[in-house]
């Protein structure tokens, strides 16, 4: 069912796009869809986008930013452990609630994109700030921002993907791994 026109905002039109993308997945997401849900001209979101990929970018930075605001209102209030599993939980329960704009986060046409590296930049340091706590500095708070991506991408992709069929709580799944690594940071001395 087409929407009514939005008046063409930026900030609409991916709201639009990150809806279209959660629903029916990033494959789905094309200029000539876009247009359809918002009931305008495909020619018309030239003003916002530089074709196809020009959306993928700015898609991507959105949902960049609204992971980032997730995140980060998820360590509001909390430290150490505490932090730890709150931004973990968050993170695998953004990939959840928005499979297509998780996905997105991850296709941006070019990575190496400024605007997209600062979108990501901002992830990259509030998970450093939250490692603190375990007295991590330097290359190795990268390394280990880089273990809990790895861990908290892993399992959402597996989630996604239906690769957890035992019948465990899922949740409880997740907190354990992630109690494994703060174990893991806690005694890096030995590594």
């Amino acid at each position: 069912m087409a929407r009514p026109k939005v008046g063409l905002e930026l900030s609409a039109i991916l709201e639009v796009a990150g809806d279209l993308a959660d629903q029916y997945g990033m494959q789905e997401v094309t200029l000539a869809n876009l247009a359809k849900e918002l009931n305008i001209r495909p020619p018309s979101l030239y003003n916002h986008f530089d074709g196809l990929p020009g959306l993928r970018k700015k898609l991507a930075i959105y949902g960049l930013n609204m992971l980032y605001d997730e995140l980060a209102q998820a360590a509001i209030g909390v430290s150490g452990t505490d932090a730890l599993l709150s931004i973990s939980k968050e993170y695998v329960g953004f990939a959840r609630r928005h499979p297509g704009i998780y996905e997105a986060t991850l296709m941006a046409p070019e990575p190496e994109d400024v605007d997209v590296q600062q979108a990501g930049a901002k992830i990259v340091d509030l998970s450093v700030r939250v490692l603190q706590a375990f007295h991590l500095e330097g290359d190795l708070a990268i390394h280990a921002v880089r273990g809990l991506r790895s861990v908290l991408h892993g399992f959402s992709s597996l989630e996604q993907r239906g690769g957890f069929k035992m019948s465990l709580d899922l949740d409880d799944s997740l907190e354990i791994v992630i109690r494994a690594l703060m174990v893991g940071l806690e005694q890096r001395g030995n590594f």
